[in-house]
């Protein structure tokens, strides 16, 4: 049954079913399909594949209805080989882009409008994060004193982010043996990722105590995973529209609006998905209910892209019922992704 390959006839009656299905909220029952799809098939013929579709699990029938409801199965098929991806409208690329120049003064608020933008167009859950730092080229490290036993480290890397973080020391410094540090480490350490620093980081300062306070460099290496880590992911990201997917039919049922509030005041489990799922290279990631790791979001799906800013990775994404329109969601993602990656290199 896992390897059953549909024919055409079987393709286009769950192709239409989903659609059904996405469109009204409904069970879809096979008069419903002849009479608003042209298949030139008669009820009973489309109601047969119905049932074989249902027997090979893309599929379901829920107790209280005559009609069928895709499964995760069907699902899976239909986004990988059935659906269409339609471009957006030019008015409405138009529009995203003079809301962007508008309101996007600067980094945060660029990505705050975007995840706005994106729960607008698809009515679901959106979530855009800051760009991680991982594979982040550095390309400076200051070091400022604050007191005689407080350091501020300020890490520049090439995609025009900043990075600090302040540390503690447990003997005064002075600011020559800073100076001596911050030389040394600029050395060994420029063009290097923060992922390969924090990997070779001990080997390449193993001497570097002869060159200035023992104390610092002490510090660097007891906080290098610290330092060289990525910023607090939660705090760095927006999740927008809740008021945009309680709209959908899904949540008039109170256990599943109650899932939903749980979910949305729950922003590290979309952010732990959305980054798990993230997709390599152009492409877009869907997880579909069950494939998603937790229970609570197996009516759910994630539809994710990451853009860039120079080395630096971010993402954004959807998430919502499984009776989403994944089409115009992926074709939502894929061109606010293309925007960020635009806009964020000019501001470099």
């Amino acid at each position: 049954m896992e390897n059953y390959i549909l024919n055409d006839r079987e393709k286009a009656i769950l192709r239409n079913v989903i659609h059904q299905f996405i469109l009204t909220a409904n069970p879809v029952g096979s008069r419903n399909i002849a009479r608003k799809y042209n298949l030139g098939l008669s009820p009973a013929t489309i109601r047969n594949i119905m049932s074989d579709l249902e027997e090979t699990g893309f599929l379901g029938h829920p107790h209280t209805s005559a009609g069928r409801i895709p499964t995760d199965k069907g699902y899976r098929l239909y986004v990988d080989s059935l659906m269409e991806i339609t471009d957006l409208a030019a008015e409405q690329k138009n529009n995203i882009i003079r809301r962007i120049n508008q309101d996007s003064s600067d980094t945060e608020d660029l990505l705050r409008i975007s995840s706005i933008i994106l729960s607008e167009i698809t009515n679901q859950l959106a979530c855009v994060t800051f760009p991680k730092f991982e594979s982040a080229i550095l390309e400076k490290i200051q070091i400022l004193q604050l007191s005689s036993k407080r350091i501020l480290i300020v890490l520049s890397i090439k995609s025009g982010h900043v990075k600090t973080i302040t540390l503690e020391l447990d003997t005064e410094i002075e600011l020559k043996d800073i100076e001596k540090v911050q030389i040394i480490l600029n050395e060994r350490l420029t063009d290097l990722t923060f992922n390969e620093i924090k990997k070779t980081f001990t080997d390449r300062i193993k001497d570097a105590e002869n060159f200035g306070n023992h104390s610092i460099i002490r510090l660097f290496l007891d906080s290098a995973d610290k330092i060289f880590s990525d910023i607090n992911f939660t705090d760095k990201a927006f999740i927008t529209g809740a008021k945009n997917i309680l709209r959908q039919p899904e949540f008039d049922d109170a256990e599943n609006f109650q899932s939903i509030i749980e979910l949305i005041e729950n922003k590290d489990i979309i952010i732990h998905i959305m980054d798990s799922k993230k997709p390599d290279g152009n492409s877009v990631s869907v997880s579909i209910g069950s494939e998603n790791p937790s229970e609570i979001l197996h009516n759910y799906s994630f539809v994710i892209k990451d853009y860039k800013v120079g080395e630096t990775i971010g993402i954004l994404g959807i998430v919502g019922p499984k009776r989403m329109e994944y089409s115009k969601s992926i074709a939502a993602i894929l061109y606010i992704a293309d925007i960020l990656t635009s806009e964020l290199k000019k501001k470099q």
